[in-house]
């Protein structure tokens, strides 16, 4: 079978590798499409905080397939079925396990970066894992079911978002699109921030998804902000950027008594202002991953159409040449590259 290999620093080649075998408590999954994920992006340069990762290393864990196979004690999944995988594999043992909070684990495993994931024509799953895809939601669409229900868990969950609220999503990259996809669903007033980076294609989608956008770098975001909200400020800001500034910048533009969500990962230290986020009462939360039922609200919204995740997904990208993806990603040129597979 091919698959797409992480060799070294910026370095991803399509290899052949043997087809896996399952045990009895798993199936073998025929992979349709995977989807190139932030944290991949950042795995592929080996940035700080991924250098544990073991290379080489099959890569992917935004992926959606076919069952083929199916071990002796699997009764849950049939060959045929259309499936996804929750990619982080909690131990279920440990107290965040135990508490409910399995998206925190902490001796989490998860696919593509401990072992190897989805960048590839079959993958063997753990049942435990995995999400039937409804028969209306075509496997290319649900390939970003994994990224869909981080949104939904930020925003439904983690987030105070109300219908009618004015909602600010700093970072166009793909959480923060499908962040403010969700947002928009609701019925919030969204709008998108980015960069000059941005300008190209990052910030046009935005705007063709039907949900307003603006350049930093070249408007001034405080003026926005005050036309948009009369002056308040945003009742609810996430920060999708994954950069150190990024906190700082939402409690900036965030409304006294509203509420900051950070779903990006900075690399580095944060700069935050505490002293205005405490006189303004602004609470200011954390979002990470997903837990079982943020996989089921995405294939829901999905299944509904709420969620244009066909537009949001670039598949203009092809396995022979699986670095142009990422580079063609951290350039900002592109949101969500897919590879298509079977």
């Amino acid at each position: 079978m091919k698959a797409l290999v992480h060799t070294d620093a910026r370095s991803v080649a399509r290899q052949d590798r043997d087809r896996p075998s399952i045990d009895a408590d798993e199936v073998l999954v025929e992979v349709h499409s995977a989807g190139v994920c932030g944290s991949d992006a950042h795995a592929y340069v080996y940035d700080s905080g991924y250098e544990w990762i073991q290379l080489p290393r099959i890569m992917g864990h935004e992926y959606s397939g076919r069952v083929v196979e199916v071990g002796a004690a699997v009764s849950e999944f049939s060959v045929g079925d259309g499936v996804v995988e929750e990619p982080i594999h909690e131990c279920g043992t440990c107290f965040q396990c135990e508490n409910g909070q399995a998206n925190v684990c902490r001796n989490v495993s998860i696919t593509g970066m401990h072992c190897d994931g989805g960048f590839a024509d079959l993958v063997a799953a753990d049942p435990d894992h995995l999400h039937a895809v409804p028969a209306e939601v075509p496997l290319a669409r649900a390939a970003l079911t994994e990224p869909t229900s981080v949104a939904t868990r930020a925003v439904l969950d983690r987030s105070a978002t109300d219908p009618g609220d004015d909602v600010l999503v700093e970072g166009p990259g793909p959480i923060g699109v499908l962040v403010a996809a969700v947002a928009d669903s609701l019925g919030a007033n969204v709008v998108v921030s980015g960069l000059g980076q941005d300008a190209d294609y990052r910030l046009p989608l935005v705007a063709d998804l039907g949900i307003e956008t603006i350049d930093v770098e070249d408007d001034d975001l405080a003026a926005r902000t005050d036309t948009v909200t009369d002056g308040r400020g945003f009742d609810v800001v996430f920060d999708s950027t994954g950069h150190h500034s990024g906190v700082g910048t939402a409690v900036d533009h965030v409304r006294k008594g509203g509420q900051v969500v950070v779903v990006g990962i900075p690399n580095e230290p944060s700069e935050v202002r505490l002293t205005e986020a405490v006189r303004g009462e602004v609470d200011i939360v954390s979002s990470y991953g997903s837990l079982w039922r943020n996989f089921e609200q995405a294939l829901r919204l999905m299944e509904r159409g709420a969620i244009p995740v066909d537009s949001i997904a670039d598949r203009s990208f092809d396995t022979d040449d699986p670095s142009a993806a990422f580079e063609a990603f951290l350039a900002g040129e592109t949101c969500k590259p897919v590879f298509r597979f079977a």
